[in-house]
């Protein structure tokens, strides 16, 4: 992240993704700019898919709560590509929260395997299949564990 006000910080860690409600846009590393411009709360978002039906509902949600911190009058939230965000960016604490919700965070990939079981979330095993590319969103994939035999969801590696 390039510039942060700590206030801002601590206010957008409250503001939770709507399709992972356990983790914030934070842990996420949706946020990249949360700066203070006099009286107006400034924040740059890089959404984790250009496609997200979610990014509404985020910006709607940034606003609300930065709108409530002390001394911000105006709320500007503008969704930038570049750089474009990776799944590098999701916080240890977000990728805890990822396999408590039932979710595996994305491993790093080579260019030759691009995508691969993560460990499972539930069991932790590594005997993982792709099942599905296609997951319930943009972002995940569908997986299945040889080990607990059960199927889980996994965030893409992007």
């Amino acid at each position: 992240m390039a510039i942060s006000d700590p206030e801002l910080m601590k206010a957008l860690q409250e503001v939770k993704d709507p399709e992972i409600p356990t983790i914030s846009i934070v842990e996420l590393g949706i946020v990249t700019v949360a700066e203070r411009r006099e009286k107006l709360a400034y924040v740059e978002l890089t959404p984790t898919f250009v496609g997200c039906p979610a990014l509404d509902m985020i910006r709607s949600e940034v606003e609300n709560r930065l709108s409530k911190v002390d001394g911000v009058e105006k709320v500007s939230v503008q969704y930038v590509m570049s750089p474009p965000w990776t799944s590098d960016r999701i916080t240890s604490e977000g990728r805890k929260k990822l396999i408590e919700f039932g979710i595996a965070p994305p491993i790093s990939q080579s260019e030759e395997q691009w995508i691969q079981a993560p460990p499972c979330p539930y069991c932790g095993g590594e005997e993982g299949d792709v099942h599905n590319l296609f997951g319930p969103t943009a972002c995940r994939a569908i997986f299945y564990c040889r080990r607990c035999k059960e199927p889980f969801e996994g965030m893409k590696p992007v």
